[in-house]
This record gives C-alpha cells, sequence and structure tokens, in this order.
C-alpha cells in the first residue's frame, strides 16, 4: 500500500525557512516522479515544483532560487527546501507521486504553512 506523509510545516516570519518531508512507503522514489503542490485558501491547488524519476527538478517560476527539491532514496523521503518565504507561501502544502509505468497518482494528506509578516 502507497503512502505519503508529509511534515515540517509551521508558522514561519517572512523571509525564514523551512524544510518539508515527504516520507513515502510502498514505492521506490527512482520508479516514480515525485512533486510538491500547495493550495492556498479559496486557491486552486497549484504545482511547487518536481523531480524525475532520473532526478531532473523544475520549479514554478515564483519559487525558482528560493525552493529546493531534493530525495534520499535510502531513506524514500522527498524534500521542500524552502528559503526567504513570503507570505504569498502561505498554503497548505503537498506531496504527490506517480509511477513511471502505471501511472497512478498518490497524493499525501498535506502540511500546513504559514508565513506572517
Amino acid at each position: 500500500q502507497v503512502r505519503l506523509m508529509e511534515s515540517g510545516g509551521g508558522l514561519v516570519q517572512a523571509g525564514g525557512s523551512l524544510r518539508l518531508s515527504c516520507a513515502a512507503s510502498g514505492i521506490s522514489l527512482t520508479q516514480n516522479y515525485l512533486a510538491w503542490y500547495r493550495q492556498a485558501p479559496g486557491s486552486e491547488r497549484e504545482w511547487v515544483g518536481s523531480i524525475t524519476s532520473s532526478g531532473s527538478v523544475n520549479y514554478r517560476d515564483s519559487v525558482k532560487d528560493r525552493f529546493t527539491i531534493t530525495r534520499d532514496n535510502a531513506q524514500s523521503t522527498l524534500y521542500l527546501h524552502m528559503n526567504n518565504l513570503k507570505t504569498e507561501d502561505t498554503a497548505v502544502y503537498y506531496c504527490w507521486t506517480q509511477n513511471v509505468d502505471t501511472l497512478v497518482i498518490y497524493w499525501g494528506q498535506g502540511t500546513q504553512v504559514t508565513v506572517s509578516s
């Protein structure tokens, strides 16, 4: 059974940093696409960034140079390192994965990030 469990969210002041973790079970990180999404109150869920099975990463423009996605294959954990946080980064952040062969998608339950001014 595939399970994604996010952690690391919280309240931080603008300009601060947080590291989100997504502990995965039931999958191999190298055989899945992995991504972070976020959803702010009253807004659609949006893609933040992703990492392919081969390790290529991409980010939405608004977080480039501030956010970094890494993964620890041995620990089956995906990370989102967030620096220089802005109030507009406030959202629930979700971990997402898609198997490269079956294309089945799984979501985590989300973790709240709140950035205060």
